[in-house]
């Protein structure tokens, strides 16, 4: 894991800059489940139904908002096809692919976080 202790402390500005790029990125994947679609979906794109199944705990209106919220902000695309029934797709954009290393990032902390409560807890 990096630390900053070799590192130079950034400036005010540099820290004020940086907390309004987190506020507006936390702003747009708040929540517990915005992240966990977006890798969903970018591993395959799901209809709604799959998307419940695999994500385990989401309430079907709870998944609903969260779809609704990713597609007004270009993370994923709903492709609704004239079928009978209508069949509607969701699926990853670009766009949300470049979420990549913070999900990778995210996904090691987790883990670390993860293994230290263990070892936390086994004292």
């Amino acid at each position: 894991m990096k630390t900053l202790e070799k590192q130079e402390l950034p400036t005010k500005d540099e820290c004020a800059g940086s907390l309004r790029n987190i506020i507006d990125a936390l702003y747009v994947l708040n929540g517990k489940w915005k992240i966990a679609l977006i890798l969903s979906l970018i591993q395959s794109p799901k209809r709604f139904n799959e998307i419940k199944k695999e994500i385990e705990g989401i309430s079907p209106k709870i998944l609903a908002k969260e779809l609704k919220d990713l597609e007004l902000n270009d993370f994923i695309k709903r492709t609704v096809n004239p079928t009978i029934p209508v069949t509607i797709i969701y699926e990853a954009t670009d766009y949300s692919r470049t979420l990549k290393n913070v999900i990778y990032e995210l996904s090691n902390w987790g883990k670390m976080h993860r293994e230290k409560i263990k070892e936390s807890m086994r004292k």
